[in-house]
């Protein structure tokens, strides 16, 4: 799935070129950092004729269709990621694209989001995109319409769609006819099934449950046609599985499991009754964070993906890596990435990354032996004024290793002080990677150091590691940002007058925790979209069918919540704070915000607080996000500059 640009794109790719900047200014405007990428998700049609992508002009981000050799522009729909978002696109065949769209809505005081399946045919002479999915008088309007689990490459016509059509949340598997809008059903809902998975052929094989906190998977027997169950696990427990995909071969699935603490990718041979596992991968330091990849000629699984290995993707397809290995002559000492290739494996789009360079897109072609640029990420930044991170390690107050992110300021001279910025990601069962972010080198750009520590909780660094974030909210996990900041002082990288923390999420819920858990650490923070009533969540938990999950991660304790919620402990904020939210935000609702912004008033505390109108919870629209980093750089600059 990918995104593009309208008019001005044949032009602007002819003439493009990575000069160097004979002058650069000291400082780079907000909107070099903070504007939504350029360009994005260029997906190749199956011959490779031609390309779509998604262009940024001034915030308004254009889905286009482009002929490769033409380079004749065909806009399909834009949007400014108001009201409307484009989640994923893919083609269906030469003429036809197919495109996932979300909206949030309203019901009561609840917000959720609704997805619709829409396309775009190039055959049609009023072009235009129409929805595929129109549910028949009596027919549940699903909620999620854009659950597409098979493109059924050999099928140009249709697509298989997961969909709860008779009765809500009660998914089943229909064969959508895309041009003709007709919908056939292949397969009904079976007791908790969330999820669907079809095989390479395009049969659905594998279905995926959700039972309160209990998760099971259940195979269809091709011989017998009936279901059994294969992996049956809780939550959040070491037994958890995923599968992953099916092979070329239909008796073969690929999974990940837990091996040494670590999740790891196995093959499985679903005709052995024991379902024995095979490793093929295994990191002793990170879990497998990818995904299979697939060869665009035969189908069968090439290899995976993995962010702790050279280029991100293995193959073990031999041509791939033969491709892979030229691509590297070329553009030495980069990441590059094969994000998309033709189905006969000729054309294929390149994602390149490097210390100098945050981002650019290449179209290759094997036949002509070419490869060229198509168009920077973010052409605002270059070589000379792109910072990068750098992967350092520090040690907690009881002795666990936690990994970390730091950004420096141009110039950055060793043993100076600098204002610091402690950034912690959101999730929290999440992490933060080395490549680029924006909330990091717009912040070190302006002159401050940034630290993001993958805290205890984050995902990737094993099962044990994770599970501190189950119940663990405003303990170790929130201990880890305060030995984040004692690191950087000890380091000489900063001193205690010159340090805020701010983050996203549950990243913002961690920055207002730590003025109330550790007061002397921050002279501020700011928080972006911030949990401060986990009670609450708790409780409109039962709005959703993974209610009992939420709750379970959360904890189960009631008491135990309120004694780590923000908003009950207004009164022993005592440094500044700013409170930022979304008023759309159907992730984390802005009440969370508004209730903690009056209760800091009421103690008469220092706090800002921002609603952006309309925002959701994560800074999609362009303006929201220059807006937010421009207080969030003024409110930091006030208190430590």
């Amino acid at each position: 799935m990918r995104q593009l640009l309208w008019i001005f794109i044949a032009t602007i790719i002819t003439t493009l070129h990575f000069g160097v900047v004979a002058s650069i200014q000291p400082t780079l405007p907000i909107e070099a950092h903070a504007s939504l990428p350029n360009v994005s998700q260029f997906n190749l049609s199956p011959n490779g004729s031609k390309y779509a992508y998604v262009v940024n002009r001034g915030g308004e981000l254009i889905l286009v269709i482009q002929e490769a050799t033409t380079g004749k522009v065909y806009p399909v729909t834009k949007t400014d990621n108001l009201n409307a978002k484009l989640n994923w696109f893919d083609w269906v065949n030469e003429d036809i694209l197919l495109l996932g769209v979300s909206y949030t809505e309203r019901q009561g005081l609840i917000r959720y989001t609704r997805t619709e399946l829409l396309s775009y045919d190039l055959t049609k002479k009023k072009k235009g995109t129409q929805a595929v999915i129109r549910p028949k008088r009596g027919q549940n309007n699903s909620q999620f319409k854009d659950n597409v689990i098979s493109m059924l490459p050999d099928d140009p016509d249709h697509v298989l769609v997961s969909i709860d059509l008779k009765q809500r949340n009660r998914p089943g598997v229909y064969k959508l006819n895309v041009k003709k809008r007709r919908l056939k059903r292949v397969m009904s809902f079976k007791a908790h099934v969330v999820d669907w998975i079809a095989d390479q052929q395009g049969n659905v094989r594998i279905s995926y449950h959700l039972d309160d906190t209990r998760v099971f998977y259940r195979l269809l027997d091709t011989k017998t046609n009936k279901w059994k169950t294969i992996f049956d696990y809780e939550v959040f427990s070491k037994d958890k599985v995923g599968v992953l995909g099916f092979d070329i071969d239909p008796n073969t699935i690929y999974i990940k499991a837990i091996h040494k603490d670590k999740e790891s990718i196995f093959k499985v041979d679903i005709t052995d009754p024991t379902l024995s596992r095979e490793l093929v991968f295994h990191d002793p330091n990170y879990d497998a964070d990818g995904s299979l990849v697939y060869s665009p000629k035969t189908g069968a699984v090439a290899g995976y993906s993995h962010s702790n290995i050279d280029n991100v993707i293995h193959y073990w397809d031999k041509e791939l890596q033969t491709l892979q290995a030229a691509i590297s002559q070329v553009l030495p000492d980069a990441t590059n990435i094969i994000t998309d290739m033709d189905n006969q494996g000729n054309s294929y789009i390149v994602y390149s990354e490097s210390s100098k360079d945050p981002g650019s897109y290449l179209l290759g072609n094997r036949k002509n032996n070419s490869i060229y640029y198509l168009a920077k990420v973010y052409p605002k930044i270059n070589e000379n004024t792109y910072l990068g991170k750098q992967r350092v390690e520090y040690v907690a107050r009881d002795g666990i290793k936690i990994e970390a992110y730091i950004t420096v300021p141009k110039g950055y001279k060793s043993g100076k002080s600098y204002p610091a910025l402690v950034l912690p990601h959101g999730g929290p069962t999440a992490r933060d990677y080395q490549s680029y972010d924006y909330w990091s080198e717009f912040f070190a750009s302006h002159g401050y150091i940034v630290f993001q520590p993958n805290f205890r909780g984050s995902y990737g660094y094993g099962f044990e590691f994770a599970q501190a974030a189950i119940g663990g909210w405003g303990k170790a996990m929130q201990d880890d940002l305060d030995d984040a900041a004692k690191w950087l002082i000890e380091e000489g990288y900063t001193d205690k007058s010159q340090m805020c923390i701010a983050g996203g999420s549950y990243g913002g819920y961690a920055a207002i925790m730590a003025l109330i858990k550790h007061p002397d650490t921050f002279k501020c923070a700011a928080s972006f979209a911030g949990v401060t009533d986990l009670a609450s969540i708790y409780s409109q938990a039962r709005y959703f069918t993974s209610k009992e999950v939420i709750r379970k991660q959360l904890g189960q304790d009631r008491d135990k919540l309120e004694n780590v919620s923000p908003i009950n402990f207004a009164n022993l904020v005592s440094k500044p704070i700013l409170l930022i939210h979304g008023s759309e935000d159907s992730v984390v609702p802005v009440k969370h915000s508004q209730k903690m912004a009056r209760a800091l008033k009421k103690h008469n505390q220092d706090v800002t607080y921002i609603e952006l109108e309309d925002g959701d919870h994560h800074l999609s629209y362009q303006p929201h996000r220059v807006a937010t980093l421009k207080a969030m750089l003024a409110f930091f600059d006030k208190q430590l500059k």
